[in-house]
Order: structure tokens, then C-alpha cells, then sequence
């Protein structure tokens, strides 16, 4: 993600959370500071915001505790500092335009900050928040995590959806995926299959 570099705050901070805990977009605006628990690493999703608009969750899984990495916590705890908003009750990405009122328009960070700097790092691929979400499932797949503790952490209902969508195999992992097979039936391993 070396676009990042490209990017100021807020965008940086919330492009950095979306992509280490696979958030969905309106979850990542409708943070407020009590929903973060510093001390052990928990970010509490309790509400998202669709058009500024608090909305019930998408399921009764998206509503369970996303883990914090140190690190993502420490940039958080960074933004905080920063922020002229950091009562418990205000909003984690609290726009300077409405005195606190309501969180930045992520589209408007997007459109404004967000492709400038996408281009800037000479990514040409169309990338929105919701890429860091499916890029979240997809690396934690190429990195050999269990499907169940992928679809807890993206917080899916069915862990079909998590598979089907979310877990996409990169170029290596069919590569390795293959080159398995082809050792196995060269050896003799698979020595009674008919094609079919």
C-alpha cells in the first residue's frame, strides 16, 4: 500500500483501519472514540452510516468486536491527537465542516484525496473503500488462514458468502494449488482415477 505515502489525514488513517480489519464503509464512518478500546485492541461496531443516515447493521454478525493490531491502534491514537473532536462521543472521522456534527463524506475524502493520490502512486485500477475489504479476505486467504476465522473477522453471516466473494485465489496459491496435484499424480499417489 505504498499509496498511503500519498495520502494526508484523515484518509490516510481511515484507507489504514479499512485495510487491516475489513470494515465496511459505512462501519468505518459511524465509529464514535467510545467505540475503540485502546487499552485491548477492540473496535466495537455498534452503528453504520449509509448517507449520514444511522442504520440498522447489515447483519447480526456485522454488529460482532473487530481485533485492533497494535500498530493500526497506535495510528488511530495518532489521528485522536489530532483530531479537534475526541470526546468519547464523537465521531472517530469528525468533519471540521459541520463542528463535529457528523463525519466526513467518504466520497467527497475519496474523490478529492483519495484518487489524486491513488494516481500520484501510479495505481491504474479502479479502487474504492470496499477494495480494502474484499483485499482484506483475499490476503488473509493467501496467507493460509482458517475460512471460519476469515468469516468471523469480515464478519459475514454465512460463511458461503465469505468463499464465494471475499476469498479470491492469487496467482501463487493456484500456481502452488497445481503444481500439488501434478507432483501427487506423477509420483503414482493417484494411481487408481479414470479420467472421467
Amino acid at each position: 500500500m505504498a499509496f498511503l505515502k500519498e495520502l494526508s489525514d484523515p484518509l490516510r488513517t481511515m484507507i489504514e483501519l479499512d485495510a487491516f480489519t475489513g470494515l465496511r464503509r459505512g462501519e468505518l464512518i459511524g465509529l464514535r472514540w467510545q467505540d475503540v478500546d485502546f487499552e485491548n485492541l477492540i473496535l466495537h461496531v455498534r452503528r453504520p452510516l449509509v448517507a449520514m443516515v444511522e442504520g440498522a447493521p447489515k447483519t447480526e454478525a456485522s454488529l460482532k468486536d473487530v481485533p485492533l493490531d497494535a500498530q493500526t491502534a497506535e495510528s488511530l491514537f495518532n489521528w485522536r491527537q489530532h483530531s479537534a473532536h475526541q470526546a468519547p462521543g464523537d465521531w472517530v472521522f469528525s468533519s471540521p465542516h459541520t463542528r463535529g456534527r457528523q463525519p466526513y463524506w467518504p466520497g467527497t475524502l475519496w474523490q478529492y484525496y483519495g484518487k489524486p493520490a491513488l494516481k500520484r502512486a501510479g495505481v491504474t485500477k479502479q479502487v474504492s473503500y470496499h477494495t480494502f475489504r474484499h483485499t482484506f479476505g483475499t490476503l488473509l486467504n493467501a496467507n493460509g488462514e482458517n475460512p471460519k476465522v476469515v468469516q468471523e473477522l469480515l464478519r459475514h453471516a454465512s460463511l458461503k458468502v465469505t468463499t464465494d466473494v471475499y476469498m479470491q485465489a492469487v496467482g501463487p496459491q493456484k500456481r502452488e494449488a497445481q503444481g500439488n496435484l501434478v507432483r501427487l499424480v506423477r509420483k503414482g499417489a493417484v494411481s487408481d482415477v479414470t479420467p472421467s
